[in-house]
């Protein structure tokens, strides 16, 4: 009895507790709004405080960045800063959002926090506003984006016709990076005195042979790796294209949508990498190690082709080395005679969005709108003068990098103590930094860049929004689906299993209700089309 008594104890106290938070909120949202200047700043004259839940990286206090406390200056807007670790982020999230205390703006969430189905759930329930015609009226910098480049607007529009997150838009040299490209390590390539890269998959596997057997990092050891990864994650979507495959699983090919992993050409793919992995020419450890332990194995100069966002974060050389390690050049094979590798889309969505406790949207919307001007990004990207940077000339836009404050091994561990533009995907439209000169290394990866991606690369699926029903049936269908692709992509690749049993693998797929998956993504491709 006592116990019962404690449990409906517990529960009131809860209840109470609840409504109280959501009293609270409602008051709050209840604030008359402050009049919000057109343009210019401040964005208003009178001082107003806001709430934003963020993921933070632990390299300073928000409150303490010279950026954030520079811009609250220039706006009149102060905020209360809420900035779990990222590891956390998540989880005290979705607790804002079950309370209904959650704060006035979410900030640099992005999908994987806050997914696209969320979007539609708490914008459909309102609790997240939106923000399409704040927008219109009062951000003229999106609304530039949007009618520049109608895809963006596209990508971010849910099922029901509203915006209710905004993204982080990327343009320059790598913004078109599916992944970290994979890399040659150059002074094997000169050791072997390899004047031209491989084109096919067969000059490919013959480079990897060479890289196994002569002895190419010259320690007089067979200890090569001629290629490695890990669990194929970065590898895949390079080597896919030679095989005439865009990404791994929902695919749009002229209009028509297809599940890739069980595709013809796909278990061309199994075969070839099954091939290298027989022959050692694959990391016999790919699927069982981590990224720390393959990038141990660059910096002693084991490993001759790997993946990584730059070659010198596994090689552990510095960027003037790394001008010496080329680009994978797109592959063709039997099956496939045009090259061919993903494309990113350049946006990153759910990384801004309002809340219905925000007692001021529109200065909210003026807020972030500045951050997708080429001005507000880099001053949100490097922060205000005097940091990281100084004038050469400021008539003339010339700018120079300041020297390194001692106590900091790297101008970006710096630079995440400035500014909350660092390891998470802030609300912005990205690009070059005007005004400072490229280095080699920047030159080395436009050029690299331009030479071996940009002609062959092909968005492999747009970003959609599924309707709330078709979202369950998709979840339903890829919780056990993906799990299989993926145990049996390592084990035919490692001959685990034969692939002699392809045609029950398939079958497999097929009950697992594949068909249901391929069509629901059809006609959300074929609404995005038509949007």
């Amino acid at each position: 009895m006592k116990k019962s008594l404690r449990i409906m104890l517990v529960a009131l106290f809860a209840l109470l507790l609840l409504a109280a938070c959501s009293e609270e909120a409602a008051e709050k949202s209840d604030e008359e709004a402050v009049p919000v200047n057109d343009e210019g700043f401040p964005i208003v004259d009178e001082e107003i405080k806001l709430s934003l839940i963020a993921p933070g990286t632990g390299m300073a206090e928000w409150k303490d960045m010279p950026t954030l406390q520079k811009y609250s200056e220039m706006t009149n807007i102060n905020f209360d800063y809420k900035t779990p670790p990222m590891s956390d982020f998540k989880t005290k999230l979705n607790l804002a959002f079950a309370s209904g205390d959650i704060e006035d703006i979410i900030y640099a969430a992005g999908t994987s926090n806050l997914t696209p189905a969320m979007e539609v759930d708490y914008g459909k329930q309102g609790v997240l506003l939106p923000l399409e015609d704040l927008i219109a009226e009062h951000a003229p910098n999106i609304q530039k984006m949007f009618e520049e480049n109608p895809a963006i607007k596209k990508s971010v529009t849910t099922v029901d016709g509203h915006i209710y997150s905004l993204p982080r838009v990327s343009k320059g040299d790598t913004a078109i990076w599916y992944r970290g490209p994979m890399w040659y390590n150059g002074t094997w390539l000169e050791a072997l005195d390899v004047k031209e890269l491989p084109k096919t998959t067969e000059e490919f596997y013959e480079l990897l042979k060479r890289f196994k057997t002569e002895d190419p990092n010259g320690n007089g050891k067979a200890d090569e790796i001629p290629l490695t990864d890990v669990k194929m994650d970065s590898t895949r979507p390079w080597l896919l294209g030679a095989f005439g495959l865009k990404e791994w699983g929902i695919e749009e090919v002229d209009g028509n949508v297809r599940y890739t992993p069980i595709q013809p050409e796909y278990k061309e793919y199994l075969k070839y990498m099954n091939k290298l992995y027989e022959e050692e020419l694959l990391d016999q450890e790919v699927f069982a190690q981590s990224d720390e332990q393959k990038k141990a194995k660059g910096k002693a100069n084991r490993v001759g082709v790997f993946p990584d966002y730059f070659s010198f974060f596994t090689l552990g050389e510095t960027p003037e080395k790394a001008l010496n390690d080329p680009m994978f050049f797109p592959l063709t094979s039997s099956v496939s005679d045009e090259p061919l590798v993903p494309r990113s889309t350049g946006i990153n969505r759910g990384n801004f969005s309002i809340t219905k406790n925000n007692p001021n949207p529109a200065a909210s919307i003026r807020w972030v709108d500045y951050f997708y001007s080429q001005e507000g990004y880099e001053f949100l990207n490097r922060g205000p003068e005097g940091h990281l940077w100084s004038w050469v000339d400021e008539e003339g836009g010339a700018k120079k990098e300041n020297p390194l404050p001692d106590g900091f091994e790297s101008l970006e561990d710096y630079r995440g103590t400035l500014t909350p533009d660092y390891g998470i995907n802030t609300p912005a439209l990205t690009g070059p930094i005007e005004g400072m000169e490229k280095s080699e290394f920047d030159k080395f990866i436009s050029s690299e860049t331009s030479d071996k991606i940009e002609p062959y690369a092909e968005v492999p699926y747009p970003l959609v929004y599924l309707k709330g029903e078709e979202q369950e049936e998709v979840s339903r269908i890829q919780a056990d689906l993906e799990t299989y692709v993926r145990q049996m992509e390592a084990k035919f690749i490692t001959g685990v299993e034969p692939l002699s049993n392809w045609d029950k693998y398939v079958q497999t797929i097929k009950d697992m209700n594949v068909e249901s998956l391929v069509k629901i993504h059809q006609e959300a491709y074929d609404r995005w089309e038509n949007n």
